[in-house]
């Protein structure tokens, strides 16, 4: 996970965080629209992008099924399609503002994003597969090797792989898609098929996928038992398990961190809140470090694993000084934001409220 964290912005307004391979932040506060332009989504990759030739790509489907097959792309895509909206965010999303300072890539706000997807639900690939009753995990496996670059290392250069339990690789929603807001699938996010988990982090969302095996045995594989997991606790006794779903979470886009705003104006906050199998239904500000809140105002209706939008109209101090601004969101089932983080997610999960420090100053009035 280590990154060369340059900051500096790619030709399409990416702020690139590391160059090889390519981990490219959304500029988080530059998002007027529901769905993110696909050339301004987040880039979030562990290995360099494998080119793969949409003539002679071949989709495996094995394991613990009773009827192995292989697809074609045309194929796939021959299939009976679903489209769907759904917010995608990396599990390092927000890793900045830890303190103090961890390891990996310097994720700010924007390693999240929102699109539509295009593909066949991977539920009737199983069924077309006739999965065995026993299967508990479905893996699935994408184009790109490599060798990670944290300890422990394993043997050899692996393929990047991810397994889903086999109740979320049933659900309707999760696609094995071919489309991006309604085009063919760039290369750097996936093309030419990749998974879409909703609900779930990113690293779930196998990308370049060429392999979906059924396992009758929890996958133990180096990403979800390394890297992306997390301490959870067994009579008492620490254990690891894969990360998963995505948690509640809001963030303020505009203003940026440090910007200066005029005073005794009216500004517009705003930001986007999601979560990952529930709904977030509300959304507060607090512009003086979480001694008050207000409600601020949702722009889009609930969708399920898809971002709602916000706003709050702000009458900025008549006093100069520095402002702290907070978003808290809450879901349907009454869950409100951590206040703080919890720190057996390690450098993941930074789902609490993250403070957008301003200046209220006249100097930020235009001169005429």
């Amino acid at each position: 996970m280590g990154a060369d964290n340059t900051g500096q912005s790619s030709a399409a307004g990416l702020i690139i965080r590391q160059n090889e391979p390519k981990n490219l932040e959304a500029p988080f506060d530059q998002f007027d629209s529901y769905l993110t332009p696909t050339e301004l989504f987040y880039i979030r990759s562990h290995f360099p992008a494998p080119s793969l030739d949409r003539e002679a790509y071949q989709l495996r489907i094995d394991g613990a099924v009773r009827r192995p097959f292989i697809l074609s792309y045309e194929e796939l895509r021959s299939m009976r399609s679903e489209t769907r909206v759904a917010t995608l965010e990396c599990a390092g999303n927000g890793r900045v503002f830890l303190v103090p300072q961890v390891r990996g890539a310097q994720w700010e706000l924007g390693a999240v994003s929102n699109a539509e997807w295009t593909g066949v639900p991977l539920r009737a690939l199983l069924e077309r597969a006739d999965l065995a009753e026993d299967a508990c995990e479905i893996v699935l496996e994408g184009a790109d090797r490599g060798t990670p670059q944290d300890e422990p290392l394993p043997p050899h250069p692996i393929s990047y792989a991810w397994s889903l339990p086999r109740a979320k690789a049933l659900q309707q929603e999760v696609l094995i898609a071919y489309c991006m807001n309604g085009r063919d699938l760039p290369r750097d996010h996936g093309y030419p098929v990749r998974a879409i988990v909703p609900g779930q982090y990113g690293m779930s969302s196998v990308k370049w996928l060429t392999h979906i095996h059924a396992v009758r045995e929890p996958f133990r594989g180096y990403w979800q038992t390394s890297d992306y997991a997390y301490w959870d606790s067994v009579d008492g006794k620490p254990v690891r398990r894969p990360l998963g779903e995505m948690k509640l979470k809001s963030e303020i886009a505009r203003p940026h961190v440090y910007e200066t705003i005029i005073p005794n104006r009216i500004y517009t906050v705003s930001g986007a809140a999601w979560a990952g199998e529930t709904d977030v239904t509300e959304i507060a500000v607090s512009t003086d470090g979480g001694r008050t809140w207000a409600e601020a105002e949702f722009l889009d209706p609930v969708r399920r694993h898809a971002w709602r939008r916000w706003k709050f109209d702000w009458l900025t101090p008549k006093e100069p000084g520095r402002y702290t601004l907070l978003a808290r969101a809450k879901d349907a089932g009454g869950r409100l934001q951590p206040d703080e983080h919890d720190r057996n997610y390690g450098t993941y999960v930074i789902n609490h409220l993250l403070p957008i420090e301003v200046f209220v100053d006249d100097s930020a009035e235009p001169r005429r």
